[in-house]
């Protein structure tokens, strides 16, 4: 018995409200009627209190940010996904959706209660359990086995032993200092009938960083009347990345002054796993059950690299290659990241351009912009707004 109950759905698809359908064909939504919960509340004999990853986990899946799975997938959906980014109905996915646990009492059949910091989010039913063989799923997910990769590192010593599967009934969200949209909340700000561009994120949004995603709305596959939804994760992300009520607030003192008409902003409960390709399948994946049917796919989306060496775990376009690759099945567009710089001359300009052109560049690396903060020093208009670097600095 598996977690997904839809069949895949190949080919662009348009559903009631005029957007590109939801991914295997419809908005899956558990949240227990209020006039019920209480007593799925009281059908659960145990407890298993979530991590900041599963809560972000149990949050999409209740909203449909994963549709169209209805709980944590069972093994052979997992292992079908692990081997080849597939569930066993051969629906497109990027990474397993799993609940971990150390509890070896924890049987199939228990109706268990998922609490986070206080709060009581849904109720599990164990429809499968098993010990996972995370070697093979670090290497069939991430493509490396070393404990320098962050996600090998948090499936090694982060989770628990067993994984468990079954269905999932919400019961209430996350409660959150960024208030996360739900896919039904983001679909109903959307326009009908026009291009939808992701823009997903998980820093602080500098100069170029929105020069990329406003030139997307001049791509030659995106409508005339198109939007870009700018859906930042606010989950856990790298250790040393800068937490999520941080990028929060810069992120909402820039949608306030730059106030564009076709921007729509709204943030992402997920936990970045730094899986390069396979990362980049997934936020296409979830950005589709949001309403967007364009994805912008920068150069080593998600990617990360060795403490020891510096040496990259992905190349370059990896991302790129396996997100524009599988695009068609999902019926949605990727829109490669144009190479920015500053120059001088002409402000924001194709790297191309400014090399074709002879124009100076200039550049900022992310080490020196820290090294400028924590000094007080002045940064300069054209890498960062002045808004976000105020929240950067009040947050130091």
């Amino acid at each position: 018995m598996a977690a997904v109950e839809t069949s895949p759905v190949a080919g662009s698809s348009a559903v009631a409200d005029g957007l590109i359908a939801p991914h295997g064909g419809s908005l899956v939504d558990l949240m227990v009627p209020e006039a019920e919960r209480e007593a799925v509340r009281a059908s659960a004999a145990g407890r298993i209190e979530c991590s900041d990853r599963n809560a972000c986990d149990v949050e999409l899946l209740v909203v449909g940010g994963f549709s169209p799975l209805r709980g944590f997938m069972h093994q052979e959906d997992y292992e079908a996904v692990v081997a080849g980014h597939r569930t066993t109905s051969g629906l497109l996915f990027g990474l397993p959706i799993v609940l971990d646990t150390d509890d070896a009492s924890i049987a199939i059949g228990d109706r268990v209660l998922l609490t986070y910091r206080g709060q009581e989010l849904a109720v599990f039913t164990v429809e499968s359990r098993w010990e996972p063989d995370k070697v093979r799923e670090a290497k069939g997910c991430y493509g490396t086995t070393s404990l320098e990769h962050p996600a090998v590192r948090m499936i090694a010593t982060e989770r628990g032993r067993f994984y468990l599967g079954g269905r999932v009934q919400g019961l209430e969200l996350p409660r959150r200092v960024f208030p996360c949209k739900t896919p039904a909340e983001v679909r109903a700000s959307l326009p009908a009938g026009e291009s939808v561009v992701a823009f997903q994120c998980r820093n602080p949004i500098h100069r170029a960083h929105y020069e990329l995603f406003t030139r997307a709305l001049h791509a030659d596959n995106v409508s005339q009347n198109g939007v870009v939804l700018v859906h930042p994760t606010c989950g856990p992300t790298q250790d040393d990345d800068i937490a999520g009520e941080v990028r929060f607030q810069t992120y909402e003192r820039l949608a306030a002054e730059v106030a564009n008409p076709r921007i729509r902003w709204a943030y992402l409960p997920y936990s970045m796993h730094m899986a390069g390709p396979r990362e980049a399948l997934q936020h296409m994946i979830i950005r589709k059950n949001y309403g967007c049917t364009h994805f912008i796919i920068g150069r080593d989306m998600a990617g990360c690299k060795s403490s020891l060496s510096g040496d990259d775990f992905y190349g370059p376009y990896q991302a790129q290659d396996f997100a524009r690759d599988n695009a068609p099945e999902l019926a949605m567009e990727t829109v490669p990241s144009l190479n920015l710089v500053y120059t001088e001359e002409e402000g924001y300009v194709t790297a191309e351009h400014a090399e074709a052109r002879g124009l100076h560049v200039r550049k900022l690396s992310g080490t020196q912009f820290r090294q400028m903060l924590r000094g007080g020093e002045e940064i300069p208009e054209w890498f960062a707004f002045r808004s976000v670097v105020e929240v950067l600095r009040a947050a130091a």
